[in-house]
């Protein structure tokens, strides 16, 4: 039996209390078919952006560093409790608070279930992260998502689908996506040891290949949604489209601050708790749901990703102007403790040029 025909019968899921979802449907077939050229477009970029941006961070990476990480995991440790611990949750209560339809509430519980992605990388070296920690956290996560994601998905989507969600996990996909990730940091960490003289350039390569792609990524992006996203997609599911990377990035840093991590591991853990991998959940939803079913949120993960990357630039932003005004203040503190202890060393009396002895009185013999 089709579990996917039995869902889209299911009363549960299609009650009058979901006719917001039903009507989504509606309009399935021009969103689901139309787009491929772009579709096909924005993977090829993502991949070649992906591979670029990953050997130049792993040129910032250390084997010394990496060894300790795994050996002493803490940090590890704290972001997969966040990963899989407080985004499902969180996907999930944000469905129950703004009383999304089924539909939507399992995009929104899907994505919340997917490990960290790439994003979480360029936003922890952005912030000045740990780069060590940031890609052992993403490795750890990609894999831990083999049996974690059906795990959550079987436990979080009772009543929701009806079908076999949890063997819709895209294993193939993930094992690429740690592929995609190991490859291109393994060349960089060689480049690195090998030749550092090129270290350098590769960086600086890399980061002007992400400022390129990310712009070409949000036009693509954007074009692919189109003007359709406050037509098709409810208030209620920008809304939570919107709170769900904020609360990660929050509760990841508040996390990783009450086990006393240190400040560069507090921002790294913040941006592996926020950023999803939007890949993953698409292919989910693509595979789970038929497109008369699914219907735009076919385009969910895109939408999430432009809230996703939205807020972690806006984090970006507001640290780098703290850091500069802290750098400003720090350095105007230096000039004032150093003007002040040329004024003491002034203030002091002079002493004498010689010695004074004292001189006994001339015998009278």
């Amino acid at each position: 039996m089709n579990k996917t025909k039995g869902a889209s019968e299911s009363p549960e899921l299609w009650s009058p209390g979901h006719t917001q979802s039903t009507s989504l449907t509606s309009v399935a077939p021009p969103f689901a078919f139309v787009q491929q050229a772009t579709d096909k477009a924005l993977n090829v970029i993502l991949i070649v952006v992906v591979f670029i941006i990953m050997v130049s961070l792993g040129c910032m990476m250390e084997v010394a560093k990496i060894t300790t990480h795994l050996r002493k995991p803490k940090g590890v440790a704290i972001a997969v409790v966040a990963q899989y611990g407080v985004m499902p949750l969180t996907a999930f209560a944000l469905g129950k608070l703004f009383q999304l339809g089924a539909t939507e509430s399992l995009a929104i519980l899907i994505c919340g279930c997917c490990p960290g992605g790439n994003l979480s990388n360029i936003f922890s070296l952005a912030l000045r992260g740990d780069m060590n920690l940031s890609i052992v956290m993403t490795t750890c996560s990609t894999v831990l998502a083999i049996g974690l994601m059906p795990l959550l998905l079987y436990l979080y989507s009772g009543g929701l689908y009806e079908g076999d969600l949890e063997g819709k996990v895209p294993y193939k996909g993930i094992i690429t996506s740690l592929v995609l990730m190991l490859i291109p940091c393994a060349i960089g960490i060689i480049l690195n040891e090998k030749k550092p003289q090129y270290a350098g350039f590769t960086i600086k390569a890399g980061m002007v290949v992400l400022l390129l792609s990310s712009a070409a990524i949000i036009i693509l992006s954007v074009a692919n949604v189109g003007s359709s996203i406050t037509v098709v997609f409810s208030p209620s599911l920008l809304g939570s489209s919107a709170l769900m990377p904020f609360i990660g990035f929050l509760l990841g840093y508040v996390l990783s601050a009450i086990f006393k991590l240190n400040d560069r591991c507090r921002r790294t853990v913040c941006m592996e708790t926020g950023c999803q991998n939007v890949q993953i959940c698409s292919t989910i939803l693509k595979v789970a749901f038929a497109p008369e079913i699914i219907g735009p949120l076919y385009f969910f993960p895109l939408l999430y990703l432009l809230f996703q990357l939205g807020e972690g630039l806006l984090l970006v932003l507001v640290f780098r102007i703290h850091d500069r005004i802290k750098k400003q203040n720090d350095a105007a503190k230096m000039i004032c403790t150093a003007v002040d202890t040329v004024t003491a060393q002034e203030m002091k009396p002079a002493s004498a040029p010689f010695p004074v002895t004292s001189q006994r009185p001339c015998s009278t013999d």
